[in-house]
C-alpha cells in the first residue's frame, strides 16, 4: 500500500490523522512543528513522539518531501528548480535573490487550462492540479529555503483554478502552526477565476496580483481566453467591493508587447478601468517564447508608458527582468523535460 504524505496537511487534517491512529490530540501540533518549523524529511526524526507512535505513523504515512531533480542557474543569481510531481510530471519553481530580499515563484498546477497566448505553460495544456503538499514541497525542499523572504504564486498553472489546495498551502505558509509568515510576504497572481477570486479575497489576507495585459476586453480576450469567462470589467467591479487601502496590496501585472498594448490609448483606457481602486501597476518585459508572434516593447516606450500613468495618479513600476538566460518565465524547462521523457 502506498504511504500518504504528511507534508501539506493543515493542523486540522493532522488532528484527523492522529485521532484515527489513537494518538493524543497534542501530537498534531508536534507533527506540524517537525514538518514546517524543523522541516524534517523522515518520521524517525520526530523524536518527541514516542517510538510506538512513530511506528504507527510510518505504517501509513511518510513526510513526502522531495528535493528538486534539476536546476538551472542564471548569471544574475536566479535559479530555476525542477520538481517531480507524480509519476512522470514536472513543475518549476524559480528562486530570485536580490540585495534586500529573496523571492520564490511557486507553481500550482502541471500545465494550465488558461492558454494565454504569451505563456509557455499554457502551450502544455492542463495535466493535473498540485496537492497542497506538492505546492509546499517547492518551499520546504528548496536548497535556499532559509533565505526566503517572499513567495509569489506566479509559477506554472492558474492558482485559483486549484483554489482548495492553494488555500490550504497559503494557510500553512501564514498560520502559527506552519511557517507563521506574515500574509504580506505572499502574493497570489491570477488571470481571474470568478468563484476562486472571491474565495481567495475572503479567506486569505495575502497580496493579490491580477494579470491584466490589456484594458480593452476584445484585445485581452485575444491574448487571454479567460477574459471570455470572467471579464476584466466584471473583475474590477468585484474588487471595488473590498478594501485594499490598508496592509493588503492589490496590483495589476501588465506585460508590454511591441505595437500591441503599449500605446497612449492603452494607457488612457488603463486609467479609466482602474479609477477608484487602491492599486498599483507592474509593467513587465516580455520573455520571448517559441512559435509566438509577440515581441517585447523597448525600454524607452516602457518608461514613457510608466511615466504617463504615474503622472496621472496611478502608481506604476517597471519590474526588473531576471533570469532571461535560463528562460526563467515558467514552462520552458518542464516542457523540455516532458518531451525528453516522452521520447525515451
Amino acid at each position: 500500500m502506498q504511504k500518504q504524505p504528511l507534508l501539506g496537511r493543515t493542523l486540522h487534517e493532522l488532528q484527523d490523522v492522529v485521532k484515527s491512529l489513537g494518538m493524543p490530540g497534542f501530537a498534531a501540533k508536534q507533527i506540524a512543528a517537525w514538518l514546517y518549523d524543523k522541516k524534517v524529511t523522515t518520521i524517525d526524526e520526530m523524536t518527541n513522539l514516542s517510538l510506538k507512535h512513530r511506528e504507527l505513523l510510518k505504517e501509513n504515512y511518510e513526510v513526502g518531501a522531495c528535493p528538486p531533480v534539476e536546476a538551472m542557474r542564471s548569471v544574475d543569481g536566479t535559479v530555476k528548480y525542477l520538481y517531480r510531481v507524480g509519476e512522470n510530471h514536472f513543475v518549476e519553481a524559480v528562486y530570485i535573490p536580490e540585495e534586500d530580499r529573496a523571492t520564490l515563484c511557486v507553481s500550482s498546477q502541471v500545465g494550465c487550462k488558461m492558454n494565454c497566448k504569451f505563456c509557455m505553460t499554457g502551450k502544455q495544456g492542463f495535466t493535473a492540479n498540485l496537492t497542497a503538499g506538492q505546492i509546499i514541497n517547492q518551499i520546504n525542499s528548496l536548497p535556499e529555503r532559509d533565505k526566503l523572504t517572499n513567495v509569489v504564486m506566479m509559477g506554472m498553472g492558474e492558482p485559483l483554478d486549484n483554489v482548495d489546495e492553494v488555500l490550504k498551502a497559503l494557510d500553512i505558509m501564514t498560520a502559527p502552526y506552519g511557517y507563521a509568515w506574515s500574509p504580506k510576504r505572499v502574493t497570489l497572481s491570477t488571470v481571474g477565476v470568478r468563484k476562486g477570486l472571491k474565495r481567495f479575497i475572503e479567506e486569505s489576507d495575502c497580496h493579490l496580483a491580477i494579470s491584466l495585459h490589456s484594458p480593452i476586453p476584445a484585445q485581452r480576450a485575444a491574448l487571454m481566453p479567460a477574459e471570455r469567462g470572467f471579464s476584466i470589467t466584471e473583475m474590477v467591479d468585484l474588487l471595488h467591493n473590498y478594501d485594499f487601502s490598508k496592509q493588503r496590496r492589490l496590483s495589476f501585472e501588465y506585460i508590454l508587447f511591441k505595437g500591441v498594448n503599449d500605446a497612449l490609448p492603452h494607457a488612457k483606457e488603463l486609467l479609466k478601468l482602474l479609477r477608484g481602486l487602491d492599486c498599483r501597476v507592474n509593467l513587465i518585459r516580455f520573455h520571448a517564447i517559441p512559435n509566438v508572434d509577440l515581441e517585447g516593447t523597448d525600454m524607452e516606450t516602457m518608461v514613457r508608458f510608466r511615466d504617463y500613468l504615474t503622472s496621472h495618479g496611478l502608481f506604476t513600476t517597471i519590474r526588473a527582468s531576471r533570469g532571461e538566460d535560463i528562460f526563467a518565465a515558467c514552462g520552458m524547462l518542464s516542457t523540455a523535460k516532458q518531451e525528453a521523457n516522452n521520447k525515451n
